[in-house]
């Protein structure tokens, strides 16, 4: 065989093995506003609100434009249901983002987060400025479910249900963390803080390992479903701490991310923790991360300058567009048959 004919079928080869590459099992959905430098009256149009990744990598924008939408969710039995959390309340699309409606009334507005129960799809949750929003109709109907928390105290950051037990729900307040095991019918404190808990994450890997962290109170541990905490050594206990992920691809690997401090990465599990802001803005405001299901690649919201990547998690980092954004939430979401 000629030089030339053994090329010309390496590179037949090599073709047919990138067409053959197996396509991403998880559509990327995040929320984001654009409005640097943005003033009240100024002619600038901007879209905001809800994105989804194309396959070009570009980015797709569904539903209304909002710059106040701070979480999406799905319903995962049919993943043209929608829910957001925006200003004046949560929204609902029953058609995959083409039109859209208020689902709360005046007395439930400006949620943080809202949250479908997967074990229980119709059931949704969300973390409000004064308390917890409940609903059990896929949000056609909300009430409140705040039996147990306080009367002060309850402004609500995040809600996030147990992916193991159906009803079981841990909430992040600005006095500490609380549990609920029957669906928000009664809560009890599991954790006190004298600031903000600003997220709260279950591993993918071990339903009883929970992570949160806090305004200026460091971040907590659980290894008993949420049940007792201690503190996590090795980060920060003062400065904001706003949000921390898991790995779904390695269980020794997790990564906390903040105003101050920026990206603290884990590869043991939590025991130690190791500085990863070489390669991003040196501000260091790290809002929202992500890790994509299919490849382990981390992905960090840097508030004000762009979406930055990683396939070595953390240890170098990649500047991937969405300039002058504030991402306020990411969604993995399993590629839909509908």
């Amino acid at each position: 065989m000629s030089k030339s004919t053994a090329s010309l079928v390496l590179f037949t080869l090599l073709a047919g093995a990138i067409v053959a590459a197996p396509a991403p099992r998880h559509d990327l959905y995040l929320t984001a506003g654009f409005n640097k430098g943005y003033v009240i009256g100024s002619k600038i149009v901007t879209m905001n609100g809800l994105f989804r990744r194309d396959g070009q990598g570009g980015w797709q924008h569904l539903g209304y434009n909002d710059t106040s939408i701070r979480s999406v969710a799905f319903d995962p039995r049919d993943h043209r249901v929608i829910y957001t959390a925006a200003n004046n309340g949560c929204w609902r699309s029953l058609d995959g983002g083409a039109t859209w409606r208020i689902t709360t009334s005046w007395d439930m507005t400006e949620p943080l987060q809202v949250t479908v129960d997967p074990g229980a799809p119709d059931n949704l949750y969300l973390a409000l400025p004064d308390g917890i929003g409940v609903s059990h109709d896929r949000g056609q109907t909300w009430q409140r479910g705040e039996h147990g928390l306080p009367e002060r105290g309850k402004y609500a950051q995040v809600v996030q249900v147990d992916h193991t037990q159906a009803g079981r729900v841990l909430a992040g307040c600005e006095s500490g963390i609380y549990l609920t095991e029957d669906g928000a019918k009664s809560w009890r404190q599991v954790l006190p803080t004298d600031t903000t808990v600003d997220d709260l994450q279950q591993s993918p890997h071990d339903p009883r390992f929970w992570v949160a962290v806090t305004q200026s109170n460091g971040a907590w541990t659980s290894r008993n479903g949420g049940r007792t905490w201690q503190r996590l050594a090795g980060v920060p206990d003062r400065g904001a701490l706003y949000c921390v992920i898991f790995d779904p691809t390695n269980p020794r690997r997790l990564a906390i991310g903040g105003w101050a401090h920026g990206l603290l990465t884990s590869e043991d599990g939590g025991e130690s923790w190791v500085d990863r802001n070489a390669g991003l803005p040196e501000r260091h405001r790290v809002k929202r991360l992500a890790v994509e299901p299919d490849s382990g690649r981390l992905y960090a919201g840097v508030t004000g300058e762009a979406l930055f990547t990683s396939d070595d998690f953390g240890h170098t980092w990649q500047r991937q567009g969405l300039e002058n954004s504030d991402i306020s939430s990411f969604v993995f979401l399993p590629v839909s048959t509908h």
